[in-house]
């Protein structure tokens, strides 16, 4: 499993064609507002041509990639949070979203309309924003109101939810994001389950035209306001992912990238700022049938990763075979590693590190 990002912006912004694009989809992207009516979701192939080399080494046909999840929902408009345009309809399939991509338009055209008569990428951002705050902030008034009740006469925690629901209001009722807040894990976790959309991390996604795709003045806004917020920042052509997603194989995809000066599609470029958004990396799983690619948090130690692969090999983790993956392919695979002795054994503490090759002995 990967993660969930749901797709947020303004109508017209270009949201379905970008989703289109990285899935391969067919969302409908007409040139008027709400055209989205119902949400789409798009399950992609996080690329990583590690996986490739492993199964040339090991001789595998069959690998199985990480994938990243898509959630494209309506345009949001302002007054959303009170249920103008599609509204609150749809912020509820971006609450279970692991982060947000905020798409915003940094292009000029006269053929499609934007909602507010004109191309201006900090006002569409904080329109954005300001409905996801007072989203937010409904939520958090209606918490605090019935926790404080509790509150009164309640345990610890019900006292340390309450203080933490009423930081949260005055947080945004001066307009401002949960995660500009300092919250610790624990006080995370006590509002884990309000699903709070201004807590999530953002990339602001610049869509621009084909002549901005490597600079231009409107995605430089889009940049120094996430430079300012601390957020992730990715520029993206809608238009030439639409193409590019048309082609047929790969070396077509690398010609087209070539003469329109691009090293990697957007979505290698969006998924790498989601892992980066997210602190997420991969480990691999070398057979007996499969290669396969796993996604963890930095961090994440054996016997987590254990059990992103099975809650048994968690249950019953005896230790863990780790190599790292140049070494890996440096010795030529599993034996060559045992036979110059570059295979460690690990415990459940050790935490694993991007790319490291594992092979889990449990017993259940």
């Amino acid at each position: 499993m990967g993660f969930t990002c749901g797709i947020v912006g303004l109508p017209n912004v270009g949201k379905s064609t970008l989703f289109n694009a990285l899935t391969s989809s067919s969302a409908s992207a007409e040139n008027y507002p709400f055209c989205t009516v119902e949400p789409n979701l798009g399950v992609v192939p996080v690329p990583d041509n590690r996986i490739h080399r492993l199964a040339e080494i090991a001789q595998m046909k069959k690998t199985v990639p990480s994938t990243m999840s898509f959630v494209d929902i309506a345009g949001l408009v302002e007054g959303a949070s009170r249920g103008e345009g599609l509204g609150n309809r749809f912020l509820s399939h971006i609450r279970e979203a692991d982060a947000i991509a905020h798409v915003v338009r940094c292009f000029e055209d006269p053929n499609v309309a934007h909602v507010s008569g004109a191309v201006s990428p900090v006002t569409d951002i904080e329109t954005i924003n300001t409905e996801l705050i007072l989203a937010d902030l409904d939520t958090a008034s209606r918490a605090e109101a019935h926790v404080r009740k509790v509150a009164r006469a309640g345990s610890k925690e019900d006292k340390a939810l309450h203080g933490v629901l009423e930081a949260i209001q005055n947080t945004l009722d001066q307009n401002q994001p949960i995660r500009s807040m300092s919250l610790d894990s624990r006080e995370e976790e006590l509002v884990r389950d309000y699903r709070f959309l201004t807590e999530k991390p953002v990339m602001y996604v610049a869509n621009v035209d084909e002549s901005s795709v490597d600079s231009g003045t409107f995605a430089d806004e889009v940049r120094d306001y996430a430079d300012r917020e601390r957020s992730e920042f990715v520029v993206v052509c809608s238009k030439l992912e639409a193409e590019i997603a048309q082609l047929d194989t790969d070396e077509e995809r690398k010609e087209f990238l070539a003469e329109v000066g691009l090293e990697e599609p957007g979505l290698s470029r969006v998924i790498q700022t989601g892992y980066r958004l997210l602190g997420l990396h991969h480990f691999f799983t070398v057979g007996p049938e499969e290669v396969r690619a796993w996604t963890i948090p930095i961090g994440a130690t054996a016997h987590t990763a254990a059990g992103k692969i099975h809650t048994d090999f968690q249950r019953g983790f005896i230790r863990a075979e780790v190599v790292p993956y140049d070494t890996f392919v440096q010795h030529g695979g599993d034996q060559g590693c045992r036979n110059v002795g570059v295979m460690r054994s690990e415990g459940k503490d050790y935490p694993i590190s991007e790319g490291d090759v594992v092979h889990f002995l449990f017993n259940v």
